[in-house]
């Protein structure tokens, strides 16, 4: 399967021209085995067809290749990440947030290569080749597509007035001042490999032209690490994928909610239960808790209960509403043949107020003042319901 590669020109002349798709540049085509095929120079609309993105590989011009090495001591991996964008800060001109920033690992020489490129430039790349039918499978700077030398040699290739260079595998860089550059590598002794026609000094080994596509590429790229934010249905799927995520996680989030207050529900439902169990235990069972609650509560104040057991309970609630002044102040009472006796303490208060005697009197029950307290019991059926021994009454 052949490999397309393609030489971007500056991406601001690219990406401001009025018709993007019909920008020419420059391409070539390698074999499985690496080997260029085919060089060319086409629109780079040519390659659209309604059919699957075609992968490629691009590199950057020299003029965007902003490419430098520097310096790492031993860190684990998780940090070098951390400390290049530290070191990417003091070289870079300009907000480094608008930046992404790219890096390989730290070879044996303790060196990273770093490259860096503004986010908007690479997201409205990601798009344009997207509209003309590729699918981006590395971006790389420029000197990357030169051959790798042989250890101890450097490869060279003149560009656009720009001097690029391959040391190794990892690095590479570009030399804006070619001849000075030149002099340079000219008294150090260097092994030079010129690639392109007439080289401007002597050199080991002269390639052609084409030989300047045949590079491998290194392990990292502008590519990697997320930046590139393609137009179109992809950022649809992308949001509605996002969207029907958070939602099944609403939905989710909700059952196990309405799960929790249900079970917390029959869990209060039967505690009522077992409460109105104990308190009223002629419930041969319960199946509405509050309700049967109040029809029990209803039959013992209007006395209708039969249980021996309630003429005190009802005795002692009707005394517990009409008599509040009690509440403190009972030294003791006792329940027996249906009266229940109150003894209030010696020096409980004097009620002038003689009306609660009537309450209790129109509910059915009678008053006794006796030297030692109160007598309650129910009204003999017939009686007037008047109170006996007023006088006492109005003593208290």
């Amino acid at each position: 399967m052949s490999r397309l590669r393609i030489a971007l020109p500056p991406l601001e002349s690219l990406l401001e021209a009025p018709r993007p798709l019909e920008c020419l540049l420059d391409f070539a085509r390698l074999d499985r085995a690496g080997r260029v095929d085919e060089v060319g120079r086409c629109p780079l609309g040519q390659w659209r067809s309604g059919g699957k993105p075609i992968a490629v590989e691009c590199f950057l011009h020299p003029l965007d290749s902003l490419l430098t090495h520097i310096d790492m001591p031993q860190l684990p991996a998780a940090r070098i990440k951390a400390a290049v964008a530290c070191a990417a800060q003091t070289l870079i001109l300009g907000p480094s947030e608008q930046m992404h920033v790219a890096h390989g690992p730290r070879d044996a020489k303790g060196q990273v290569a770093l490259s860096w490129l503004p986010r908007q430039r690479l997201q409205a790349l990601g798009g344009l080749l997207e509209q003309a039918g590729l699918k981006l499978q590395g971006l790389y700077p420029a000197p990357y597509a030169l051959p790798v030398p042989p250890p101890g040699q450097l490869s060279l290739c003149l560009l656009d007035q720009q001097l690029l260079i391959r040391q190794s595998v990892e690095q590479g860089s570009v030399q804006p001042l070619v001849e000075e550059t030149l002099e340079q590598l000219r008294a150090s002794g260097s092994a030079l490999c010129w690639i392109g026609d007439e080289p401007p000094l002597t050199v080991l080994e002269q390639r052609p032209d084409k030989q300047r596509w045949s590079g491998v590429p290194p392990p990292w790229g502008l590519h990697s690490g997320a930046a590139l934010e393609r137009a179109g249905p992809r950022g649809w799927g992308r949001a509605l994928g996002c969207c029907a995520l958070a939602v099944a996680v609403w939905v989710l989030g909700l059952n196990l909610y309405a799960a929790r207050e249900a079970e917390q529900g029959q869990r209060l439902k039967a505690q009522m239960s077992e409460r109105v169990k104990q308190v009223f235990p002629e419930l041969p069972v319960v199946l509405n808790p509050l309700q049967q609650a109040r029809q029990q509560l209803a039959a013992r104040q209007s006395g209708a209960a039969t249980d021996p057991t309630q003429g005190f309970v009802n005795l002692l609630l009707q005394a517990g509403n009409a008599m509040p002044f009690m509440v403190g102040s009972l030294q003791s009472l006792s329940f027996a043949q249906d009266r229940l006796q109150l003894e209030p303490l010696a020096d409980a208060p004097k009620v002038a107020d003689s009306g609660w005697q009537g309450v209790l009197n129109q509910a059915g029950y009678s008053v006794q003042r006796e030297s030692s307290g109160w007598v309650l019991s129910p009204a003999a059926p017939g009686a007037d319901n008047a109170t006996e021994n007023p006088q006492g009454a109005d003593d208290e």
